[in-house]
């Protein structure tokens, strides 16, 4: 896995996502139950930034930073984290007193900027499914790096999905998340439904 290449490409399409954000819009729901659009691009632009602290200085803090525009505040710091990585990252970060490889970092980071800038297409009602090659190399590392511990709090829980389902729609799966658009095409043919087993 080239995480340099993974991280770019995370960055492109949450940033695609964003682009659909309109102003007015900041109240409407999203996927994260607790978060309307305005709170999950707050988080995407603080997930960022710790990810930068990382990245530029070796060390991720507890506590956030001050808050931004979180449109503004987020394409800025993805132009940021890549210009880190471009400028050679450390071997190692430490993440509150644990030191963590800059490449697991990097990785985890990607999960997360995919998965919210999924959330943030389905909060604009646009149809942005995961592109399949960035799905197959992230769903290794979210099943690393989420455990029990995370359900409820970080994470829903896993929803079942078939083994032969898509590599998107299996990461959304175990992230907690299902696509509604490819719900309803399958009720549409509910005489042929799936079976379900856990991932």
């Amino acid at each position: 896995m080239n995480t340099g290449e993974l991280l770019e490409r995370s960055l492109a399409y949450a940033l695609g996502s964003v682009a659909a954000v309109v102003p007015g819009s900041l109240e409407r729901v999203t996927p994260c139950a607790e978060w309307d659009l305005g709170d999950l691009l707050g988080h995407l632009d603080d997930s960022l930034d710790a990810l930068y602290e990382g990245l530029a200085g070796g060390h991720i803090g507890l506590f956030p930073g001050a808050a931004s525009d979180p449109l503004c505040g987020f394409r800025r710091r993805a132009c940021a984290v890549l210009g880190a990585w471009a400028a050679g990252p450390p071997e190692s970060v430490i993440v509150g007193d644990r030191p963590l490889d800059a490449r697991v970092v990097t990785a985890v980071g990607a999960v997360e900027i995919v998965v919210h800038g999924w959330d943030v297409s389905q909060a604009c009602g646009q149809a942005r499914p995961i592109p399949a090659a960035l799905a197959v190399e992230l769903l290794p590392v979210a099943r690393c790096v989420v455990a029990d511990e995370d359900r409820g709090v970080r994470f829903a829980a896993p929803f079942a999905v078939s083994p032969s389902a898509p590599p998107r729609d299996r990461l959304l799966a175990f992230l907690g998340r299902r696509d509604p658009r490819r719900d309803a095409l399958r009720d549409s043919f509910s005489d042929r439904s799936w079976s379900a087993f856990r991932e």
